[in-house]
């Protein structure tokens, strides 16, 4: 059994057994604003929402893609994202999942930590415990669609079938 040593959420302590949450705890190295760096398309990013940030600009608005590259912190990078969303490449919802996926990849393959992590989650179901996002998250009641929970879900799966 894995022991968290805190919770942002009490539900969470209560279920313990069934679930693994990554906002900032044991497994931060999971969320995207942990400080893993990533390098992706000829450039090394401080974290993997830097990175997922500037994807989603690439071809509308590439002013936008070196604030983002240039940005302190993967918070500012998202919040300069979200400042000018109306002008993120008009494919993104379409592509987003997939682009994550990819950077997710990169962040195991280059993180030997991060893989490390995701391993010790063992068979535990894996959320992003976001009590805003309710697309990569579970979002404020618990009913989000945890796309990112998901897809480090498939890829632990992955990770597991190459060391059988």
């Amino acid at each position: 059994m894995i022991k968290l040593e805190q919770y942002r959420d009490l539900w969470l302590k209560e279920k313990m057994d069934e679930v693994i949450g990554f906002y900032p705890r044991e497994f931060y190295p999971l969320d995207n604003f942990s400080s893993f760096k990533v390098e992706w398309n000829g450039y090394l990013y401080a974290s993997l929402e830097e990175a997922y940030q500037t994807a989603s600009f690439i071809g509308s608005d590439e002013e936008i893609v070196e604030q983002i590259k240039h940005s302190h912190s993967a918070d500012e990078a998202q919040r300069i994202a979200y400042a000018n969303r109306d002008k993120r490449r008009p494919d993104w919802d379409s592509i987003k999942v997939n682009v994550m996926e990819e950077l997710l990849r990169l962040k195991i393959e280059q993180n030997p930590y991060v893989k490390k992590k995701l391993l010790q989650t063992g068979d535990y179901y894996i959320v992003e415990d976001s009590p805003k996002d309710a697309f990569w998250g579970w979002g404020p009641n618990r009913d989000g669609e945890n796309q990112l929970g998901k897809l480090w879900m498939k890829l632990r799966e992955e990770l597991k079938k190459q060391e059988d």
